[in-house]
């Protein structure tokens, strides 16, 4: 492999992992503050769908991005009503809303199944950053989506471990009680961060349709919702973790597809298994963390999927 080859496929590492790490930090958020959301990939497809029919309706790429934001937000805002002031069970609800957004998906975007959108994101190159060699054209060369979804990585951090705000999340997820008698609303921290968590999926649904493949197909995710929860599991709850964890698929995802362009020994491996390679990743992945962390606790916030029924103060 020269050196063209393998910057290529570096680059393509970073546009694959960025819908896994946008859509896994948002989750990181919502579980933080102690909301289970498996409803990523239905949130995901309800924003690669809103961005491609806003976009190819209006001509406005950041029209379409901003409504696959809004649509998701508001199903995180139902998500939270349901699981936050209803009580309703996490699992169960998480399931609905993934059969919603498939459901929403298919039926919005029939009209624009293979349609290839005249706008799209196109990248944005940095000043001098884009010249280095190999870093410049691997990470400076990309579209705007790229470069929020790395700079997200610290302000997620930031907000966790060194804010106020960040603090009462975190104890929300760990134990309620206390940060109610401290003085936060448990519950409008609970919807924040889940609603929080939804528009981040939409965002990553929207890159996926306008900001790489640059159209729209029933199912496009292709479990990229159920990986992005894995890696938050991967990554411990930790937002740097979960920057490497979605790298480490995104590379998996490409070397997948580099591999039939290869031939070879590769062309003796079916191409089904091959594709099956990054969810047997993540497989592998959970198997050898809950053996690691068998009887020291792996990190999961103590009161994650716990609805909490505020007691009355005497």
């Amino acid at each position: 492999m020269n050196e063209a080859m393998l910057i290529g496929l570096l680059a393509a590492t970073v546009s694959a992992a960025t819908p896994l790490l946008l859509a896994g930090l948002g989750e990181l958020v919502a579980e933080r503050s102690g909301v289970l959301n498996l409803g990523l990939e239905g949130l995901m497809l309800t924003g690669a769908m809103t961005a491609v029919v806003v976009t190819a309706s209006t001509g406005s790429v950041l029209g379409g991005i901003a409504a696959a934001v809004a649509v998701t937000m508001a199903m995180g805002a139902a998500f939270a009503f349901l699981t936050v002031t209803i009580r309703a069970d996490h699992i169960v609800t998480g399931l609905a809303i993934v059969l919603v957004g498939d459901g929403l998906s298919q039926f919005f975007g029939k009209a624009f199944v293979g349609v290839n959108l005249q706008d799209r994101l196109a990248p944005l190159a940095i000043p001098v950053l884009r010249d280095l060699p190999v870093l410049g054209p691997v990470l400076f060369r990309q579209n705007v989506l790229v470069y929020f979804s790395l700079l997200a990585v610290p302000l997620v951090w930031l907000f966790l471990y060194r804010t106020r705000p960040g603090l009462a999340l975190r104890a929300a997820g760990e134990r309620p009680s206390a940060v109610d008698v401290a003085g936060w609303n448990v519950v409008r921290i609970r919807y924040l961060a889940v609603i929080f968590g939804a528009g981040m999926a939409g965002l990553a649904g929207a890159f996926l349709s306008v900001g790489y493949l640059g159209s729209w197909a029933n199912g496009m995710t292709a479990g990229q919702g159920w990986i992005a929860l894995a890696l938050v599991i991967f990554a411990a709850w930790h937002p740097v973790r979960l920057l490497f964890g979605a790298y480490l698929f995104g590379f998996a995802y490409i070397m997948v597809f580099q591999a039939q362009v290869l031939g070879g020994v590769f062309q003796l491996v079916s191409v089904y298994l091959m594709q099956m390679a990054p969810y047997l990743l993540a497989l592998l992945v959970l198997m050898l963390i809950a053996a690691r962390s068998r009887g020291r606790g792996d990190g999961t916030p103590a009161a994650l999927a716990v609805p909490y029924v505020r007691e009355e103060r005497t």
